[in-house]
């Protein structure tokens, strides 16, 4: 039995309105990531590191 994979690709065109809404959220959304990030750096600094 073969399987056979399928994929599609879609092109987009979004207004000015749109890209500007999306490069808000797509930089909201990398500011709490990286806010995130940081703290589990710390946690894991301040867990494992520090208390061996």
């Amino acid at each position: 039995m073969k399987i056979i994979k399928k994929a599609y690709k879609f092109r987009i065109y979004p207004t000015l309105e749109q890209i500007i809404f999306f490069l808000k959220n797509f930089g909201c959304v990398r500011k709490v990531h990286n806010l995130m990030l940081d703290d589990r750096k710390k946690d894991y600094k301040s867990t494992y590191i520090l208390s061996k």
